[in-house]
């Protein structure tokens, strides 16, 4: 493969900049830091600008905050400033590596996402079912993904496919600049840090979800064309392998771990199993089988949690209509995907707003 090369200029280009500044803002116009940016726009642009010229520009401090859903997670979220920086990065690199990626891969990527992945998993599982007797899965879970990326690895990924030596200290500085806060989580329930320099990529930063998809681009080619995967789909980290015979899929899975432990330096964990695909399939929010989806159990319980937090914040005056509306339109869209008819009838005979008085 042509290692990639002359990108740091297109990056630093004042229109380039200008663009990232538009994409970062979409749909937070109105919140400080994207306010006080906004008034003195061109001086900001033309000193981030200054600062990857001359390379003394540095990554900022990390606003962390929990999210519940669907598990308890870190979210790290940086300045606004450097949510620009990141945009104009990711305009110009991300078309570049999307060509590398394989079709069946899913997440963060223009014309793929959620429901055609789902759809693409049903398509093979009907196509297996009509012609084979009893098709397996096997459906990989990798042990705390995000947190176990390990930045020298990624570092040598890039170089392989990047030439350009200002970018390379760009993204080094991008990478290397969570190695003093960020760690790995020491349990599912415990969220105690274990502080590992060199290890973790922080969820909510745009460029995480870049590296993330090209880390797991490094399976997704082994799968493919190693162990000669047909069947093979991936949404982030969660992977689908079908096949017609199940000592198969365990030889597969023998390989892959061997794979992601010695070129990759992750781990499965114990929900990485192989089973009939008549069981049904859980991925991306739905449990899929052959004939027919539902929305997985969690998915259907998080959505009525929200729906009636919306209500209850609605009567408070918290929020507006048109809040609840996107809101409400969204998940009847995920509903229109499956079939769940009882659950959006119920859904929307109790769900009705009013303003407490």
């Amino acid at each position: 493969m042509k290692r990639l090369g002359n990108l740091y200029a297109q990056i630093i280009d004042y229109e380039n900049l200008w663009n990232a500044y538009l994409n970062a803002r979409k749909n937070k116009r109105f919140r400080g830091d994207v306010l006080e940016f906004t008034h003195n726009v061109e001086e900001n642009l033309i000193q981030i600008q200054n600062e990857l010229i001359y390379k003394t520009y540095k990554v900022g401090r990390y606003r962390e905050f929990y999210v519940y859903e669907p598990k308890k997670r870190l979210i790290m979220a940086l300045p606004f400033r450097d949510r620009v920086v990141q945009w104009a990065i990711y305009q110009v690199i991300e078309p570049l590596f999307d060509r590398q990626f394989i079709k069946d891969s899913y997440a963060c990527r223009k014309g793929k996402g959620v429901q055609a992945a789902a759809d693409r998993l049903q398509y093979w599982m009907r196509k297996l079912d009509r012609s084979y007797e009893n098709p397996y899965y096997l459906k990989l879970d990798i042990s705390k993904y995000f947190y176990r990326i390990d930045h020298d690895v990624l570092i040598s990924i890039l170089r392989r496919k990047i030439k350009d030596e200002d970018l390379m200290w760009l993204l080094e500085t991008i990478i290397h600049s969570e190695d003093t806060k960020f760690g790995v989580p020491l349990g599912d329930h415990d969220f105690e840090q274990e502080r590992i320099d060199g290890v973790g990529m922080p969820i909510g930063n745009l460029t995480s979800q870049l590296f993330a998809n090209l880390y797991l681009n490094e399976l997704d080619q082994y799968a493919k064309h190693e162990l000669h995967a047909h069947y093979y789909i991936r949404y982030m980290d969660d992977v689908v392998i079908l096949h017609p015979d199940k000592r198969e899929l365990w030889k597969m899975l023998e390989e892959i771990d061997i794979f992601l432990r010695s070129e990759l330096r992750l781990q499965l964990n114990n929900k990485t199993a192989i089973r009939p695909i008549r069981q049904g399939i859980e991925f991306v929010g739905y449990r899929i089988w052959p004939t027919h989806r539902k929305l997985k159990k969690k998915t259907a319980k998080k959505m009525k949690r929200r729906l009636r937090y919306l209500k209850k914040a609605y009567a408070r005056g918290e929020v507006s209509a048109d809040e609840v509306r996107a809101t409400l339109m969204s998940y009847l869209g995920l509903m229109k995907h499956a079939d769940c008819h009882r659950l959006k009838q119920k859904i929307l005979r109790d769900f009705t707003l009013k303003r407490s008085v």
